[in-house]
């Protein structure tokens, strides 16, 4: 739910007890705020930091160096990642991230609400990240990556809404802050999955992760086959996606009771104002943000000015 918007001002919008400033979040692991600190000072990132919310990137227990390289593929109206969640596990960002994100406002009382995105290949595992995350009242908010097309656990536990909905319930008790479930697209039935989820127990969804897609080496043998990307496959994401994101959010608003996080390929208002058109809640912004590190906070004041409609 919203407040109106004043003129040239973007609306306030609530979700699931979160106060934000307008409908504008980022896509977990396509912002660095740590890094965007080093590039445009800590000052500048404070009085114009582009998202209402902040979603970490990937954490899993143990640290992970990611897939080897090349990890990127540039594709017609897109981009392939092979990234393959590196992170510095559980400890490592509670004891080295956390502080450095509190110091830019974020996680604080009356700054940016962080949202910590997480992922296990077990119940087990899920339990053990989110008892750690509801110890910490820095983070509002943890997002279950149930979809990452780059490790296979995640989705398979996101592509069966059995087995989805198994896990959620199964978590769901070890933490009272929101829990949101991101879905993967690379299923059949997305709107079932993300039942599954609600009936778990999840306080939201949040879709379209990334396609899974390859790509093949530019100079190659005749008849190769060979792989450019060093983990083989990867994720599609960016503006060649976008039309699967409308059309998979709006078939899941009209599914479920729960808001509806929508992403991919938003590079306008124009395009976070039909995603919200669909039935989300808020909008997310992702491989924009490696052109342009300032786009959510230009398609935040711009969507005061878009129209539902179309018009």
């Amino acid at each position: 739910m919203s407040s109106g918007a004043s003129a040239g001002r973007p609306s306030a919008v609530e979700l699931c007890g979160l106060k934000l400033a307008h409908p504008v979040i980022n896509g977990s692991g396509t912002f660095d705020a740590i890094a965007a600190r080093r590039a445009f000072g800590d000052e500048q990132l404070r009085e114009r930091f582009p998202f209402a919310a902040y979603v970490s990137k990937t954490i899993t227990l143990e640290p992970r160096a990611g897939n080897p390289p090349p990890r990127l593929w540039e594709a017609q109206a897109g981009l392939i990642n092979s990234i393959g969640l590196p992170n510095k596990g559980l400890e490592g960002y509670l004891r080295e991230d956390l502080p450095q994100l509190v110091e830019l406002g974020i996680g604080t009382d009356g700054g940016v609400p962080l949202i910590t995105n997480v992922m296990g290949a077990s119940a087990e595992e899920l339990a053990r990240l989110l008892d750690a995350c509801d110890a910490r009242a820095e983070i509002a908010a943890v997002e279950l990556n149930v979809s990452c097309p780059n490790v296979a656990t995640g989705l398979d536990i996101g592509a069966d809404p059995r087995q989805l909905q198994e896990v959620v319930a199964a978590v769901r008790a070890r933490t009272a802050k929101p829990m949101i479930v991101k879905l993967t697209p690379n299923t059949a039935d997305v709107p079932a999955c993300a039942l599954a989820a609600e009936h778990g127990g999840a306080d939201a969804v949040s879709l379209i992760n990334t396609l899974r897609a390859t790509a093949l080496a530019p100079r190659r043998a005749p008849g190769s086959s060979a792989r450019w990307l060093g983990g083989g496959s990867g994720g599609l994401s960016g503006p060649a996606i976008r039309a699967v994101a409308l059309a998979q959010v709006a078939a899941v608003a009209a599914r479920v009771a729960i808001p509806v996080i929508g992403m991919g390929g938003v590079q306008s208002a124009r395009h976070a104002r039909d995603l919200l058109d669909a039935g989300a809640t808020l909008v997310a912004v992702g491989t924009e943000s490696f052109r342009d590190p300032a786009t959510g906070a230009r398609i935040a004041k711009e969507l005061a000015t878009v129209k539902s409609g179309g018009a």
